[in-house]
């Protein structure tokens, strides 16, 4: 092993901060502040009272943050189609992270909503979502599920298979109903944050390849139960900048205008992937910027061909709701390593973990961390931010300066977790699931019920019930 593999005790990129109690301003939601006492509040509520409330560990949402950023994205995408005369359609993502409250909150701004699954699907249509208005994904949709979407009207299935486009197409003519359908292709750009590569060909389970788009679309275009309305791209997560998806239109436009040679193609769905902050050093793109660009470059390339643009959908996810969530937790135990001759690391562990965040375990995704409860004026201590599971890769912040006192009993809050902590929640180590609230002009709600470990039980089959044999 190399020493440029092995990861840095300390990144590059992490300075020690003048004021370990700070709050990084594009990292938290908007109207976090600390009070007079040093507390922590979000939405107007202190976390203390919120941590007495509901215990920890904790997801907390801002309600209006989510909402404030779902019109802004909205009204971004709809100023930027506006000005090149065509319409813009916003899902929002629900796999970053799905509620009825959610859903609500995103539908009442006007955007549609996007699931991936049957059970999706089901918390949409609780929360009063117009089937018309969700687009329903996935490589393996079952019989089950294209059925439901069939019969409820879904306003489109973005098909992904040759097997799927048939088997949609049987399940649509037995109920008498034509369903409009995207093609899922894959363009061969890739984007991550700040970096794309072009590719010539995917080796992914999603989407066709863009070399075979044409003859899927006319597959598609034969079936009377089936109605072609458009292709769909998705080149990545956690984007900056618009550069990936200006390479990825010019590539999309060709064969859309290709397609219209054969019929209508009115919808041109460019996915989502729109970074947030998550770091001090993280500076993802207004999304203002975001839109324009974007569509700037669909409109050059249409321009280009002398062919008229497209309604132009989009699937922000984490965009809107990732940086209106954080988690707090409570610190149980502190200890000092020596990690090198010069070098201790406080490694300071909560009451949670990779149960509740998974990413950093699956992705090495980079979190920040505070003391939440209070301020000190300690000097920054180089931390590692740990859960309780048995794992060593249980790690919830790698790397992050916090006041050299922390101690047993401090509330701690990781901002940035509104997308996909939630979503990929699991029971490791039989803990149960922490609650998901809402807080909104400083009042709180439980907008999802956390598990108990009698919930966790009651699952089990073995467990004798009283007065059973």
């Amino acid at each position: 092993m190399s020493a440029s593999d092995v990861r840095p005790a300390v990144p590059e990129w992490l300075l020690v901060p003048d004021d370990a109690n700070a709050l990084v301003e594009a990292v938290w939601p908007p109207e976090a502040a600390r009070g007079d006492d040093g507390v922590l509040t979000i939405g107007g509520a202190p976390v203390t009272d919120l941590a007495q409330r509901f215990g920890t560990p904790l997801y907390v949402f801002d309600q209006d943050a989510v909402m404030a950023q779902a019109r802004r994205v909205r009204a971004a995408f709809d100023a930027a189609a506006e000005r090149h005369g065509t319409t813009a359609r916003v899902y929002y993502a629900s796999k970053a992270f799905l509620s009825t409250e959610v859903v609500r909150w995103v539908t009442a701004e006007g955007l549609a909503v996007d699931v991936a699954t049957g059970g999706e699907l089901a918390v949409a249509l609780a929360a009063g979502a117009d089937p018309a208005r969700i687009g329903l994904h996935g490589n393996n949709k079952s019989r089950v599920e294209l059925a439901r979407a069939v019969e409820l009207g879904v306003g489109s299935v973005i098909v992904d298979s040759l097997v799927e486009i048939d088997r949609l197409a049987e399940i649509a003519a037995e109920r008498g109903a034509v369903q409009p359908v995207l093609v899922r292709v894959n363009s061969g750009v890739h984007a991550e944050t700040h970096d794309f590569l072009a590719t010539a060909h995917e080796d992914q389970k999603f989407g066709f390849a863009l070399t075979d788009a044409d003859a899927v679309v006319a597959r598609i275009r034969e079936l009377p139960s089936l109605r072609f309305l458009g292709l769909h791209c998705h080149i990545g997560s956690q984007i900056f900048g618009t550069a990936g998806f200006a390479e990825s239109a010019s590539r999309l436009v060709e064969v859309h205008a290709r397609l219209l040679t054969g019929g209508d193609v009115p919808v041109l769905n460019l996915g989502g992937g729109f970074g947030i902050a998550y770091t001090s050093v993280d500076d993802p793109t207004d999304i203002e910027d975001l839109a324009d660009g974007i569509v700037d470059a669909v409109a050059r390339e249409c321009a280009e061909r002398g062919i008229p643009l497209p309604i132009l959908a989009f699937e922000p996810g984490r965009a809107i709701v990732g940086r209106a969530g954080i988690t707090l937790y409570e610190v149980g135990t502190t200890k000092a390593v020596r990690v090198a001759d010069d070098l201790t690391r406080l490694y300071v562990s909560v009451d949670g973990g990779m149960s509740d965040n998974a990413r950093p375990a699956l992705y090495g995704a980079a979190y920040s961390a505070r003391i939440a409860s209070r301020t000190s004026a300690e000097p920054a201590a180089l931390t590692r931010v740990v859960g309780r599971h048995c794992e060593s890769g249980d790690i919830v912040v790698d790397a992050e300066y916090l006041p050299g006192d922390v101690a047993p009993g401090d509330l701690l809050a990781v901002p940035a977790t509104g997308a996909y902590c939630f979503s990929l929640a699991s029971n490791y180590n039989y803990v149960p699931r922490p609650p998901v609230v809402a807080v909104s002009n400083g009042l709180a709600r439980v907008i999802v019920r956390g598990e108990t470990i009698d919930d966790l039980l009651a699952r089990d089959a073995g467990i004798l019930t009283e007065g059973a044999e």
